[in-house]
């Protein structure tokens, strides 16, 4: 089992920054691939970047470039730097650990996630 703590939402205005951060405990040592999600009201959770085993990151189309995935493992804490941010960016934000693998792509299922409560990011223009 392992637990997820976000922290560091809030409300910004277009082209600001935010950094979320993600606490990890519990079963942590097996160096799953971790992500940030985000989800709407109304509309399914999607993955926007992954921190794959060995360092390797992977970002949706709709933030790459203004999105940063990075992790200290000394503080078993991940964070997203978020930049550039805009209304569309606007979303309850979820850090997610897998279950099993160590190597992740945006398209695996939620269901082979943990899960944190979420943190709301609100980008007015």
């Amino acid at each position: 089992q392992v637990q997820l703590a976000e922290s560091g939402g809030g409300s910004v205005q277009a082209g600001g920054s935010l950094r979320l951060s993600c606490a990890a405990s519990g079963s942590t040592s097996n160096n799953y691939c971790m992500a940030w999600f985000r989800q709407v009201p109304g509309q399914e959770r999607e993955a926007v970047a992954i921190l794959n085993s060995g360092g390797h990151s992977v970002y949706a189309e709709s933030v790459k470039g203004r999105f940063t995935i990075s992790k200290d493992s000394t503080k078993n804490t991940l964070y997203l730097q978020m930049n550039k941010l805009k209304p569309e960016d606007t979303a309850m934000y979820y850090c997610a650990a897998n279950r099993a693998y160590r190597v992740c792509s945006l398209s695996y299922a939620t269901s082979t996630y943990y899960w944190g409560q979420g943190t709301q990011v609100t980008v007015s223009s």
